[in-house]
């Protein structure tokens, strides 16, 4: 009896293959479309003489999330194509977005700052597409310039300096010496750690500007240590995105003290050190496909591309509205090699994550810490939570 019923299993097994598999075979894949595009501003001369970032940076995530969108796609009947542009001007940014728009792309990863990210958002709305912010850090477009159609996979400024500030107040480094920059990001971050300060309970016992143009690679060990002179404090923490001074602080303060912030230990969307939660696997894959290690940019441009992978997994669909729908509501979840199921802050579009706290050589934490709570999730305590912003994402057509 057995013998019988396994062969008629098997035989209808066959008979609903045999009349399913012509059907798949036939039916027409659904394609995805999507756009990255990118514009790097100049940067000027940089005091410290740092190696500059990869030209490509941001584009190679693009194309690793594509390969692995489209080796789950190949199963599901979803074809992925990407089309990219670098921007030689903020202008071009406009002209190359609107012809995309016009040949049915839908969906556009930005590597944008946040001026022209606005602009971008506004072609995008009146297109009734879907954009991805995978390149500006401004907490404004997450609190107060509310970007229609609009998510976020590159943490804001405050999320990593909120991340800083939980590490420095577990350790009891209450004692802040902050040094900023002049550049406009410079102060952008100074503000975002003032911010962290306060939420934490942390006090900055100065706040200074290094304006000099000396050449600090021959008068770091003479001109830092005054400068560094001041009541005494627990850490030095930095506001300088472009390196203009900051590698040069460490080693070279009036107190031997720790340094953190842009330079020393620097809180980051990912970094080279992070292995854990199966992250070895993506750093080299990406290792294969860039021949360098994956950055910030890179990261937070391949999260954008998952993310779409992901919501037209289990949607179905290459709506633009629908994607973003599916995106905000509670079904989406994204896996993000940091140790925890990822996902987006209703208000500001903002994709939830922990923040990883490096040194050049090794992770030394990764935010959110044990004892800083919260009713929805341990991940609001970094960036800006529901209360603090003025957003409500939304998609508008």
């Amino acid at each position: 009896m057995f013998k019988i019923n396994e062969l008629f299993s098997r035989l209808a097994l066959l008979l609903i293959l045999a009349l399913g598999f012509p059907t798949l075979l036939l039916a027409e894949p659904l394609q995805i479309k999507i756009g990255f595009i990118a514009w790097h501003p100049d940067q000027g001369a940089v005091l410290s003489n740092l190696l500059p970032e990869p030209e490509d940076r941001g584009f190679k995530g693009a194309e690793l999330g594509l390969k692995d969108n489209n080796t789950t796609g190949r199963f599901l009947k979803q074809q992925y194509s990407l089309k990219t542009a670098l921007a030689e001007d903020p202008e071009q940014v406009s002209a190359i977005a609107g012809q995309w728009l016009d040949q049915g792309i839908k969906l556009l990863i930005a590597d944008l700052p946040a001026a022209q990210l606005n602009q971008l958002t506004t072609l995008a709305t009146e297109h009734q597409a879907l954009v991805l912010n995978a390149g500006s850090y401004d907490n404004d477009i997450r609190t107060s310039q509310c970007l229609p159609n609009t998510l976020h996979t590159l943490p804001s400024r405050a999320m990593l300096t909120d991340a800083l500030g939980q590490w420095s107040s577990a350790r009891r480094l209450r004692d802040w010496l902050l040094i900023k920059g002049q550049q406009p990001e410079d102060i952008a971050y100074a503000d975002a750690l003032k911010r962290s300060a306060k939420r934490f309970g942390i006090n900055i016992v100065a706040d200074k500007t290094w304006d000099f143009d000396t050449d600090l690679r021959r008068t770091a060990q003479s001109e830092l240590p005054l400068f560094t002179q001041t009541d005494e404090y627990d850490l030095v923490v930095l506001a300088d995105e472009r390196g203009d001074f900051g590698e040069y602080v460490m080693f070279n303060t009036w107190y031997p003290r720790p340094v953190a912030g842009t330079q020393g230990l620097t809180p980051v969307a990912w970094h080279r050190v992070v292995e854990q939660w199966g992250a070895a696997q993506l750093q080299s894959r990406f290792g294969k496909l860039s021949q360098r290690w994956m950055n910030n940019k890179d990261y937070a441009a391949w999260l954008a591309m998952r993310a779409i992978g992901e919501a037209v997994t289990q949607s179905k669909t290459n709506d633009a509205q629908q994607l973003f729908n599916f995106m905000l509501s509670d079904s989406f979840q994204l896996a993000g090699f940091k140790g925890r199921k990822l996902n987006f802050r209703p208000w500001s579009g903002q994709l939830r994550q922990p923040i990883p706290l490096v040194q050049p050589r090794s992770l030394v934490s990764q935010p959110p810490l044990e004892g800083f709570l919260h009713p929805v999730t341990e991940l609001d305590t970094l960036g800006f939570d529901k209360p603090e912003s003025a957003c409500t994402a939304s998609f508008q057509s």
